[in-house]
């Protein structure tokens, strides 16, 4: 099945979301109508789950086809004092914690994330805003932190903490065990042959090469594997799921 055929999956329930964040205000408004909108969310997770190869790779790309800038989206530097004091010592003191339902939780360093086996990978960065790059990402497969943390049987999705603040609150982002699991889901260290920039999700970003951009959860501080997104921010899933009703499964 090729990138376009599975772009095709998603494009009218994105294309009406687009109406409703463009100014349907009348609709927008309308319950049953949001129920019905965004059911093609779980249409579009349930084929591809039942379509796909679980394994099957998103394209990836020559290194002379990457793009010559790829921009900073969304938050471009969390600005906490927390975040600017682990700037300034060169993350010295950063830890990823690896938590919930798991045998043996990990509080890993920098340098050690940066000394586990890792995958490079050249893909293309989909944004929901309709722009799209080409860039090369490097750091260790998901799959094998959560191994080395011993993932508990009952864990449904992995949940990302990040350092960036939204209303007060730390953003956060999901996936389900399909996702964390795949080849190249991977949390990134590098780009483009240099150390992640702060502009970039510095140290640590997630990539998930299947969703779109909003996806790609920057500044992450912690990993959890829990059995239920309920409890969690308002129980979407995720920031912009919460907020303004972002589909929680974003496949491309």
């Amino acid at each position: 099945m090729t990138l376009i055929t599975r772009r095709m999956l998603v494009g009218g329930a994105a294309a009406s979301a687009g109406l409703l964040l463009s100014g349907c205000d009348k609709l927008a408004q309308n319950e049953q109508f949001r129920q019905i909108l965004f059911s093609g969310e779980k249409i579009n997770y349930h084929l591809q789950r039942a379509l796909m190869n679980r394994d099957a790779l998103a394209p990836e790309f020559r290194p002379d086809q990457m793009s010559p800038r790829f921009r900073t989206n969304g938050t471009a530097n969390p600005g906490t004092p927390e975040y600017g004091a682990m700037v300034a010592d060169n993350f010295a003191n950063w830890r990823l914690k690896i938590g919930g339902l798991v045998t043996k939780p990990l509080d890993l360093s920098l340098a050690q994330v940066r000394s586990m086996p890792a995958r490079t990978q050249i893909t293309r960065h989909d944004c929901v805003e309709g722009w799209s790059a080409i860039g090369k990402w490097h750091g260790p497969t998901l799959k094998s932190v959560l191994q080395t943390a011993g993932i508990r049987p009952e864990a449904r999705y992995i949940v990302f903490t990040c350092a960036d603040l939204y209303s007060g609150a730390n953003y956060y982002e999901s996936v389900d065990m399909v996702d964390a699991f795949h080849p190249q889901t991977i949390l990134a260290w590098a780009m483009n042959d240099a150390v992640l920039s702060v502009g970039h999700g510095a140290p640590i970003r997630l990539r998930v090469e299947r969703q779109l951009g909003y996806k790609q959860a920057k500044y992450v501080m912690a990993v959890d594997a829990v059995a239920s997104l309920a409890g969690i921010g308002q129980g979407k899933g995720g920031y912009w799921e919460d907020s303004i009703d972002y589909d929680w499964y974003a496949g491309i």
